[in-house]
């Protein structure tokens, strides 16, 4: 009993500790930074558009120079004097997944990008790197920012689009903010997009490990009203005027639903709390995308919209992988190399399995794991080949998991433990 009392009073002084850290170089107010991403598969270059200031933190106050994978790009804040690292954040980006494409071969195009970052006490650093998917810098702008710049635009959270909240568990000291927005929905369909928004925020705290962790989130839906109703579906000759102008065909896939217009999704944003972006399409057309700490977009009223919505929250909030994989070669054949392992957690080349779920095998597992017919092991932890696209040379823990498979009930195992370690790093500092 003495051992278990002072673990909890070390844990606690530990949070006030990480509390008292944020206090001290931080305001409570957040740096919008609005990039632009440039370039093609041999040169690539980061562009600040802008800077801006609007009152209030949602981010995490702890584990600070910390990140809990390493994505796809990473942001540090410096401190000039002594180079220590005061904040740090990975994510990654629609241009980096476009820089595999074919095109990008033959164009060069640029991509906005918008990091949301604590707004520093002092002049620091601020350095952004863009990585691939073997971990080769491709990019990296390092560049002084202070706190008294007269560019720095300041928003004003009183203009805010109405919004309210779906769940609420605490403050956002306390939680995990996520937003669902609008989008192809008109001033006169927010009621149906409050119902989706409802269904999908239900869907995804009905997952474990979302469900255990459910008082640890606050989801608020907002109201971003369309000019026109649905969106953008190229394949079909029909362009929208919506919220954030999104459309399918993102690299010539037909299901591909994205926005390259990230600066005005935060636009849409002005004083409301948030951290992470679910945005519902007003559409039954099939399709998704979802981006490692930058957005989901999926359709609410296709068939499969419960399943997708969380199969795409899986990508921007958990940091996971696809576990399934292409007969034919399509878009992302190339999109990981089977010399390195991965920095996603559900998806191993066994360059580095050790740092992957090797730890979850049952005892004298196969590897490669031969898949199971029986339902009631479909779930069960193995090295089943497959997986990220490529039917040879890389592996998935399940042989179904909600990151594979529409008809997944579940994410499997080491999906669940990896997005609960996010849950858990971004609100208890393990």
């Amino acid at each position: 009993m003495k051992r278990f009392i002072i673990t909890i009073l070390c844990s606690i002084v530990g949070i006030v500790t990480h509390a008292q850290q944020f206090n001290v170089y931080f305001q409570n107010a957040t740096l919008r930074i609005d990039y632009v991403f440039v370039g093609n598969a041999s040169q690539q270059i980061i562009a600040i558009d802008e800077f801006a200031h609007f009152p209030g933190w949602a981010g995490r106050r702890i584990n600070l120079d910390k990140t809990p994978v390493r994505g796809n790009g990473e942001v540090k804040i410096i401190d000039p004097s002594n180079n220590t690292i005061l904040y740090r954040n990975s994510f990654s980006s629609l241009f980096q997944e476009w820089l595999t494409t074919d095109e990008a071969h033959t164009t060069t195009r640029s991509f906005e990008f918008t990091q949301l970052v604590p707004f520093p006490k002092q002049e620091v650093i601020i350095e952004t790197t863009l990585l691939g998917n073997n971990g080769q810098q491709q990019a990296i702008l390092r560049h002084k920012l202070s706190p008294d710049d007269k560019l720095i635009r300041h928003l004003d959270n009183r203009d805010a689009v109405p919004h309210e909240y779906l769940l609420k568990s605490g403050s956002s000291e306390e939680c995990i903010d996520i937003v669902i927005m609008a989008e192809g929905y008109t001033q006169e369909e927010m009621n149906i997009f409050m119902q989706d928004a409802r269904t999908a925020c239900d869907e995804i705290m009905r997952y474990e490990p979302f469900a255990s962790h459910r008082d640890k989130f606050n989801v608020i839906a907002v109201k971003c009203p369309s000019i026109q109703s649905d969106v953008s579906v190229p394949q079909d000759g029909t362009w929208k005027q919506t919220a954030i102008n999104s459309n399918f065909m993102t690299f010539y896939s037909p299901r591909y639903l994205t926005s390259n217009s990230v600066h005005l999704i935060h636009d849409n944003l002005i004083g409301v709390p948030y951290e992470h972006l679910i945005i519902l399409a007003n559409t039954d057309t099939y399709g998704g995308g979802g981006i490692y700490n930058s957005y989901t977009l999926t359709t609410a009223h296709n068939p499969y919209f419960k399943s997708v919505v969380v199969h795409e929250f899986g990508h921007s909030f958990g940091a996971l992988a696809d576990e399934y994989f292409y007969e034919q070669p399509d878009h992302t054949e190339n999109f990981y190399s089977l010399d390195y392992e991965p920095w996603e957690q559900n998806i191993t080349s066994m360059v580095d399995f050790k740092s992957k779920w090797e730890d979850m095998l049952p005892p004298k597992t196969q590897i490669p794991t031969e898949p199971t017919q029986k339902r009631e092991k479909k779930y069960s932890v193995g090295v089943y080949e497959g997986g990220g696209y490529m039917t040879k040379g890389m592996y998935r823990p399940a042989v179904i998991c909600r990151m594979r498979d529409n008809v997944a009930t579940q994410f499997c195992p080491v999906c669940q433990r990896a997005i609960e370690r996010i849950i858990l790093f971004n609100t208890q500092g393990k």
